[in-house]
């Protein structure tokens, strides 16, 4: 590893919410720097202040924006790891209704957004030494199912695309890992893709104990943790409730 890197650094996109806000929680605290990238900068001022990360306000899927934050981070001094968590779903229309809005979006975010910012930190981790990326996936990718077809589509592209890169860089020394949760209870993953709150709260409904972002973001910390020649290469997270996509325990 060259000076010209800070060990245990990190850019975490999805910062300003959910998972990707717990991340970087989470690596704070265990002393890492982080770079904490999200378009939302009043979320991210706040998160900076209580963390000490350091927030940087973008949209990973503009070209503009990632240039700039390569080059911000750069000036900065690099990264080793990149943990790719920004993602959603829109809509839960059928594939005979689907919205050609959401499915758009649920693209460019999960797919496009993440080959964006690895495409440009790649020679980084690369020439680290010890790079890592890790990219958040879903238990959608795994399993499709009714009224998920444009969410199952974007991240099985994007879990293909993780493997490929896997492939792709093992001559790079770069660590690939792909973490695929199932039913993670956040405060926004539902309502947006639903737009009713009354909704979102029906998706965990009766489930005692679904994932919060703290169990989600302390399967990263550890993943991307631990010594660099071992690689996790798809970590499944789901709580106990959910034996499997189709099959959810619900009391009350």
């Amino acid at each position: 590893m060259t000076s010209d890197f800070h060990k245990k650094a990190a850019l975490v996109t999805g910062a300003s919410s959910g998972i990707g806000e717990a991340t970087v929680r989470a690596l704070a605290a265990e002393g890492w720097t982080v770079f904490a990238v999200a378009r939302r900068a009043e979320r991210l001022a706040g998160l900076e202040a209580e963390t000490g990360a350091v927030g940087i306000p973008a949209d990973i899927s503009a070209d503009d924006d990632v240039s700039r934050l390569l080059a911000r981070v750069t000036e900065a001094g690099g990264i080793d790891t990149l943990v790719n968590i920004a993602g959603g779903a829109r809509g839960a229309d059928t594939v005979g209704q689907a919205s050609t809005e959401d499915w758009e979006w649920m693209y460019r975010v999960n797919v496009l957004g993440t080959m964006k910012l690895t495409r440009a930190f790649l020679p980084m981790l690369r020439a680290n030494g010890e790079g890592t990326v890790l990219n958040l996936t879903s238990t959608a990718a795994l399993a499709p199912y009714e009224g998920g077809g444009g969410y199952n589509a974007a991240k099985s592209a994007q879990q293909a695309m993780t493997g490929a890169l896997r492939l792709e860089e093992a001559e790079n020394n770069v660590r690939v890992i792909e973490v695929a949760p199932g039913l993670v209870y956040t405060e926004e993953f539902a309502l947006n893709r639903l737009g009713d709150k009354q909704a979102a709260q029906k998706v965990y409904q009766g489930v005692e104990k679904p994932l919060t972002a703290a169990d989600v973001a302390d399967v990263v910390k550890y993943a991307v943790s631990a010594p660099h020649h071992v690689n996790l290469d798809q970590i499944v997270i789901r709580p106990v409730a959910q034996a499997a996509n189709h099959k959810l325990i619900r009391k009350g």
